[in-house]
């Protein structure tokens, strides 16, 4: 089982009790005067069965106080999910701290910086990647990419999860969009795997059909659901913090009284996927400081609530590998990290959802290695105190290069990067004056040539994975979804030699 970064010290708390009161008070109240508005009617019939004010003229649904603080209640505190091999099982809630990959639309040509879609191949190596870094501890959906060359769209969430599970044996995410949870359901229990998906709010205040539909689904495979506020403050919600925390927590808070109404006990974890708007150019404002304090806050709250948190969401605004895409990373994933989320998305993206590049997850791989050795603190103990080693040592000319007790400790307590540059300037120059990029860009290379996912599938998971993509193409093609030129490229692709690999 992963162990991942247990923190070892008072999380970090930006509100004082009244403030925390006060923001459950208002989302109580939103939740009971305005209402969530769910474009479902089996999930209106359900509210309706317990106690919820059901206005079906508007789909608005207004909850009592009594019934939302019992199903905050019935959430697990903490709960055990499980990957394809148990070596990277993990125990979500508590004090523990687990990194997931981020996702992009497009690649990007590391010369040009301008964006590109992926090739098959791409896709799956920069998975083999993923699978290969210490630090990454899942890998959820639309990652690395949101689809490849050759693929029709409906298709990309489907053949994602199969790439996925192919070439990683970690915990694997997936998602829904047009039914395809119901495939993605089937690939999972072929290869004995939990999988994660979300069910995402439409702020403001609102659940589509899709998603309440998955939710269903999920919920009665047993998986995990994770609840989404995405709302663009300014935009989707109020323009203050808390403002946009009280109408993100009552969309979170609605979609609990749905899971625990359909199963009692369901496995939840709540995400704060929300951003300030840029008001110049009215997409959302990534790496902004406001981020760090919406989350900390989020973190804050639903700590009280022992419900498992998702937050510390590091999308940069930069479109480069570089010093502004470094420190805004640096900035929202170790805040989020110091107040307490149990996992955190950071490896691998540029700017929002719109770029990846496995050469930026190698070197965020390094990043998250500092924080974690931070939250997992200071050992003080008789030992690390070194008391008698210290008094034999004495002053000068006494030095501790020699002991035992260094060669012991020194890669306990340091953490050493794999391609930062910890160079002298003298070896710096004499070596070719390399930065992280081109240290990363050689473990890449170094990564491709020698990992292989343990274990891999067996013949029959392979089997199993290929007849439910057929049976999802089938189903696409069968509802007009996919367009004649798209099959047509689709298929060239799937009559590759090297399929599905390349």
């Amino acid at each position: 089982m992963l162990k991942g970064f247990t923190r070892i010290f008072k999380p970090l708390e930006i509100l004082n009790e009244e403030q925390i009161e006060a923001i459950h008070a208002g989302t109580l109240d939103v939740l009971r005067r305005t209402g969530i508005r769910f474009e479902s009617e089996k999930a209106l019939k359900l509210f309706e069965k317990n106690s919820c004010k059901v206005d079906y003229s508007n789909n608005r649904v207004r909850f009592p106080e009594g019934l939302v603080e019992d199903c905050l209640r019935k959430c697990p505190s903490s709960f055990h999910v499980k990957a394809r091999d148990s070596i990277n099982d993990m125990i979500w809630g508590g004090n523990t701290t687990y990194f997931q990959a981020l996702s992009g639309t497009k690649s990007i040509d590391l010369d040009t910086w301008e964006p590109k879609t992926p090739t098959r191949k791409e896709y799956y190596d920069a998975i083999t990647i993923l699978d290969a870094l210490d630090n990454i501890h899942i890998v959820p959906w639309y990652t690395p990419w949101f689809g490849f060359k050759n693929i029709p769209s409906v298709m990309a969430m489907p053949e994602g999860l199969a790439a996925r599970l192919r070439n990683s044996s970690k915990f694997i995410c997936a998602n829904y969009s047009m039914g395809c949870e119901v495939f993605n359901i089937e690939m999972a229990k072929a290869v004995g795997a939990e999988l994660r998906t979300s069910m995402a709010a439409a702020p403001p205040l609102t659940f589509y059909s899709d998603a309440v539909e998955s939710a269903y689904r999920v919920i009665e495979a047993g998986f995990i659901l994770l609840l989404v506020s995405g709302s663009v403050y300014g935009g989707t919600s109020p323009s203050t913090i808390v403002g946009s925390l009280i109408t993100g927590n009552a969309e979170i808070m609605a979609g609990i009284v749905l899971a625990q109404l359909i199963k009692p006990g369901t496995r939840v974890i709540v995400q704060d996927f929300s951003f300030p708007q840029n008001m110049r150019s009215g997409s959302p404002a990534f790496g902004d400081i406001g981020i760090s304090l919406h989350q900390a806050a989020f973190n804050q709250i639903w700590r009280k609530y022992e419900i498992p948190r998702d937050g510390g969401v590091s999308y940069p605004s930069s479109k480069k590998i570089d010093y502004q895409a470094a420190y805004e990373k640096t900035i929202i994933s170790f805040i989020g990290a110091l107040s307490g989320t149990n996992t955190i998305w950071i490896q691998g993206s540029l700017y929002g959802e719109l770029a990846f590049h496995p050469v930026q997850a190698i070197i965020d791989d390094d990043l998250v290695g500092m924080i974690g050795r931070f939250l997992e603190g200071i050992e003080v103990s008789e030992e690390t105190m070194a008391l008698d080693l210290i008094n034999e040592v004495g002053p000068v000319p006494g030095h501790y290069l020699n002991k035992a007790h260094t060669r012991k400790w020194w890669e306990k307590e340091q953490f050493v990067p794999k391609v930062g540059d910890r160079l002298t300037p003298p070896e710096w120059l004499k070596t070719g004056k390399k930065d992280c990029i081109d240290y990363a860009k050689k473990r890449y290379d170094e990564i491709l040539s020698t990992h292989k996912v343990n274990p891999p599938l067996t013949d029959s998971q392979e089997n199993d994975i290929e007849e439910i993509l057929k049976k999802a193409r089938e189903y696409y093609r069968k509802k007009g979804l996919i367009s004649s030129a798209e099959w047509t490229s689709y298929k060239n692709d799937l009559k590759s030699p090297n399929y599905p690999y390349e």
